[in-house]
């Protein structure tokens, strides 16, 4: 996997004049602050509408998924309507584009759905040998024996389907995590359970560059306490922020560890154009433990990816226009050359 002479992918022209896209995102539309429920998402939504549009190409905005019911007018879609409120949402849209027969970024739906089952993505992992923590699952609707879980001073719970900590909890007895189960199977989803990890994690955004996958700098979460859980509300700005700093991860030989997991990790779910891997190092054994993998993650210029990004030379323009790039010149770009050509 190319980790080096890491350079932005220039649209061609011969896509930019030819193809109309379709960003469609909850907040796609949005043009003012923090949103009272999803916080800086809805920030988010409008810099990427923002970044699409100065591609130059015609860009066509929805916020609903009623906007792929029948063909749009459009060639090309950028999916980030990825939490539709309902179970499994983030496979709606691959799976609407499919029937109509339109190309988009990202994995297909199936590849979405094993990357967003975090239990799945554990499993793919321990068949590669890459270390994860130990985990229960509990399917909605299943019974929950939660003697079962891996023992532990203090667990994790979240939806296993989860993204940026949302409906995230921690136990300390087994009363509390039978409680803490029931309460996100009481949410419409099924619950993962692992030991708590005091630590930092390190993240590993990939990108697709000359149709090859491609590392960006990993960047390490380094939290004051290590010990505090991050939630839903901190990371979106609807809540106090847990001290910690975003940097390049400087230790060589983690580095090259990380960077192994991730090579072995990142076949599973090719092509998929842009993806975050996550590893959760212990603070006190050294040990890395992958936590998950966020395909269609957040590209917002203020997360965690886009500075990632900038310490590779790429602006936020960049990164956005590389995704678009690559994902069109892969699906649609040959067979645009050729009819230019002809």
């Amino acid at each position: 996997m190319r980790t080096t002479n890491l350079a932005p992918t220039r649209l061609p022209a011969h896509l930019r004049d030819t193809q109309r896209l379709l960003f469609i995102a909850k907040h796609a539309r949005w043009t003012g602050g923090l949103h009272p429920e999803d916080g800086n998402h809805a920030v988010y939504h409008c810099e990427m509408r923002e970044a699409l549009e100065s591609l130059g190409m015609p860009l066509l905005v929805a916020d609903d998924y009623a906007a792929l019911f029948d063909q749009p007018a459009a060639d090309f879609v950028f999916p980030l309507l990825n939490r539709g409120g309902f179970f499994n949402s983030e496979m709606l849209v691959p799976l609407l584009c499919n029937r109509l027969g339109l190309p988009y970024i990202g994995a297909s739906p199936i590849v979405r759905g094993l990357s967003d089952d975090k239990h799945l993505t554990k499993l793919e992992a321990a068949a590669r040998g890459v270390p994860t923590a130990p985990w229960s699952l509990f399917r909605r609707g299943a019974p929950a024996d939660v003697g079962q879980c891996p023992p532990a001073r203090r667990w994790v719970i979240k939806p296993n389907n989860s993204s940026a900590s949302w409906g995230v909890r921690d136990a300390h007895d087994r009363a509390d995590l039978a409680r803490a189960v029931a309460e996100i199977h009481a949410l419409d989803h099924d619950a993962i359970v692992e030991p708590f990890i005091e630590g930092s994690d390190v993240e590993v955004p990939v990108i697709t560059l000359d149709g090859e996958p491609a590392m960006l700098p990993m960047m390490v979460f380094e939290q004051d306490d290590p010990a505090e859980l991050r939630t839903y509300q901190e990371k979106r700005d609807l809540a106090h922020h847990v001290g910690y700093a975003i940097k390049p991860l400087d230790d060589a030989a983690l580095r090259q560890r990380i960077a192994d997991y991730t090579q072995r990790m990142v076949g599973i779910f090719r092509p998929f154009d842009y993806g975050r891997f996550e590893f959760r190092v212990d603070v006190a054994t050294g040990d890395v433990r992958l936590l998950e993998v966020n395909l269609n993650c957040n590209l917002w210029s203020q997360k965690l990816f886009a500075r990632s990004a900038a310490a590779a030379g790429f602006s936020h323009t960049d990164l956005v226009e590389t995704i678009v790039a690559e994902s069109m010149s892969r699906q649609i770009g040959s067979n645009a050359a050729q009819r230019d050509a002809a």
